[in-house]
């Protein structure tokens, strides 16, 4: 018997809230219209109109589900991540992109375009999918964006997302943040990074993190700071005098964050909530 959209929607909605997932209808919304072309709204509509599923996108979506209520993460599933104006290739390999991370993207782009440079320049350390530094090449295009990322089963998606945005003329590289762009050394207006800073003993508690989130892009060392000093120190080889530096961090770190750089050299040192109100973030000036 075929379904309507709109009974399916509801039967998702509570197997997905039964999986313990915290927004069912949405993604209940999201995977019905990624098998079948539509936006939310659309789903929506269809729902509301009656509309019938053919069996073969009941059949698809009945896999997808199923994934999806064993906690593999959505994006993995549409293979796209949402960020601010961009839509990221994700999968197994590479961090899924947050919300709370749209506002550290946002203090690095007010800060390229506070800098008074023509061309201001910007680096992104441990880009990832490409995120920060995909937002500050598109929201700033007059800047030049430069990116770097050490995993090999991230890569492939990053050098997908950078090949997407190429008009952007963002650079990437496969390579580590501690020792890349050494003729950028003393030129640089903005450093932004959001890397793993969990404490290695921290597991977190979310299937969707623990279990597919890559260890890599998570874990900090013992007490999470391992890649932040890294950070401080090539930010401090690459940034010019006054350049700019914002580092993400976990919101019970941003103490730990303003120390260390302040231990660095670092001036004007601040902290920045993102928009659940939490510490997400710190600045510092070279």
């Amino acid at each position: 018997m075929t379904k309507s959209i709109g009974d399916y929607l509801a039967e998702l909605t509570t197997r997905f809230a039964q999986a313990g997932i915290e927004s069912p209808a949405a993604d209940a919304e999201i995977l019905i219209g990624h098998v079948l072309e539509l936006n939310r709204g659309q789903v929506q509509a269809q729902a509301l109109i009656g509309a019938k599923l053919d069996a073969g996108a009941h059949n698809q979506l009945e896999e997808l589900a199923t994934r999806r209520a064993n906690r593999e993460p959505l994006q993995h599933i549409t293979g796209v991540a949402h960020f601010r104006q961009l839509e990221l290739a994700v999968g197994r390999g590479v961090f899924v992109p947050r919300p709370e991370t749209e506002s550290v993207a946002q203090l690095a782009i007010d800060a390229l375009r506070a800098s008074g440079q023509v061309k201001p320049l910007a680096v992104d350390l441990g880009t990832g999918s490409g995120a920060i530094a995909l937002a500050m090449a598109v929201e700033v295009p007059e800047a030049e964006v430069y990116a770097v990322e050490k995993s090999t089963q991230a890569f492939p998606y990053t050098r997908k997302n950078f090949e997407k945005y190429e008009h952007t003329g963002a650079r990437l590289i496969l390579g580590d943040l501690r020792d890349e762009f050494a003729e950028l050394d003393g030129l640089v207006d903005v450093v932004a990074s959001n890397p793993p800073y969990i404490p290695s003993a921290a597991i977190p508690r979310d299937p969707e993190v623990r279990d597919f989130d890559p260890e890599l892009a998570l874990y900090g060392g013992a007490d999470g700071m391992d890649v932040i000093h890294v950070v401080s120190a090539t930010a401090k080889r690459l940034l010019k005098p006054g350049g700019f530096l914002v580092i993400e961090h976990a919101d019970t770190q941003a103490e730990q964050v303003c120390q260390l750089l302040l231990a660095d050299g670092w001036r004007e040192v601040q902290k920045h909530r993102d928009l659940t109100d939490r510490d997400r973030a710190v600045s510092a000036k070279k």
